[in-house]
């Protein structure tokens, strides 16, 4: 089988967030999935099946180093970078379509991940020291936490352990942006399924576009955000809000093109 590590959301090779890519001919076990995910330890690891027949969505699935996610950004781009632009995949997240734009972007219709008001957890504060916490909300896996300032957003060093223990698959902290062209910064931490800090993440903007089209005072059935995600490696996300979905546009690398021998 043919494997690919793919660096998303960046046209820089060693930026961005990597990804494994493995194309299949048909099913595969899931246990066999997870271990090669294991292996390969990157943040999420795509496995798309590519022997079905012409024109249908190719099934699709993501992978952790510890677990199946039900939807993942910065894997689907780099699966449609390798399969060439415009594809159609068939998740637990129902159709994503990716389409092949100018100057080698990708975009991808996702679904809208509205976050919903909650009650601060205790394990937040621990987890993020030095955090000025202005809003808590809960999105579908990821709780979202607002701070006062894109320089919290950048300076924090996160309490993993304490993280660990938030009732949530992950943490997602953000903050007006702080340069031009920039509408708004977040960092995401996953240590519930074995990733500290995930480097440039899909699925959080689609929250983060939600998020922020309201506080923006953006028109939640039609706005434009360009997304930095301040992590070591960085990377840049440009999305489109159009009601209940949101286009995510990025480029990719490919960085390394082998075949699994297991």
């Amino acid at each position: 089988m043919r494997a690919f590590v793919v660096d998303a959301f960046t046209d820089t090779a060693f930026a961005g967030n990597p990804a494994g890519v493995v194309l299949l001919d048909s099913s595969a076990d899931p246990a066999w999935m997870q271990s090669v995910a294991t292996e390969l330890r990157h943040s999420e690891t795509a496995f798309v099946e590519v022997g079905g027949p012409a024109g249908e969505p190719k099934p699709l699935r993501w992978f952790t180093p510890t677990t199946e996610v039900p939807l993942c950004g910065h894997a689907t781009l780099a699966t449609a970078h390798v399969l060439g632009g415009d594809q159609r995949f068939d998740t637990r997240s129902g159709i994503l379509t990716c389409t092949a734009l100018s100057d080698g972007w990708i975009g991808m219709d996702f679904p809208a991940d509205r976050a919903e008001l909650v009650e601060q957890p205790e394990a937040i504060a621990a987890g993020l020291p030095g955090i000025t916490v202005e809003a808590t909300a809960q999105a579908t896996t990821k709780i979202l936490v607002q701070a006062a300032s894109a320089d919290e957003v950048r300076a924090v060093r996160p309490d993993f352990a304490a993280l660990a223990t938030v009732p949530s698959r992950g943490v997602i902290i953000t903050a007006p942006g702080d340069r031009p062209g920039i509408d708004f910064v977040s960092r995401v931490f996953s240590p519930q399924v074995g990733i500290q800090e995930d480097p440039v993440t899909g699925s959080a903007h689609c929250t983060l576009a939600t998020w922020w089209a309201e506080r923006l005072h953006r028109d939640p059935r039609d706005a434009d955000f360009v997304g930095e995600q301040a992590s070591a490696r960085g990377g840049t996300v440009r999305m489109a809000l159009r009601g209940d979905r949101v286009d995510l546009r990025g480029q990719a690398v490919t960085i390394l093109t082998g075949n699994l021998q297991a």
